[in-house]
């Protein structure tokens, strides 16, 4: 496929989420969903939901980390298999298997971004 020109803001959070910046992905994300259009507006909550799943579990919140992974999950399920080059089924599975102990998820599009360099710093 040839890359694709996503969403700065996207792309920016992703960076974060990548380098296990949760609560920083979170922020950006949640900057471009009181942006985005009406359709994507579940999808970006899903991945925020995801990042504070996250960002609870490594700080010991187990009840609040499940109640936001099971949350985000279900927002998901409208925009699967791929949204906006994102393997939905496979990014909550590696998030479910990080919070079980395993190492932490990475986010990898498909399509690549259009400018790699601006994705994989």
């Amino acid at each position: 496929m040839f890359p694709v020109e996503y969403e700065p803001l996207y792309l920016a959070g992703i960076d974060h989420f990548n380098r296990g910046d949760y609560f920083d992905a979170h922020e950006v994300w949640e900057d471009l969903w009181h942006e985005c259009a009406t359709a994507d507006r579940r999808f970006y909550q899903s991945l925020i939901q995801a990042a504070v799943a996250l960002y609870h579990s490594a700080n010991g919140n187990r009840l609040g980390s499940d109640r936001l992974f099971a949350r985000g999950r279900d927002k998901m399920a409208s925009y699967l298999p791929t949204y906006h080059g994102l393997d939905g089924g496979r990014f909550w599975l590696d998030v479910e298997h990080t919070l079980a102990g395993g190492p932490a998820p990475r986010i990898v599009l498909d399509p690549p971004p259009l400018h790699e360099s601006d994705h994989e710093r």
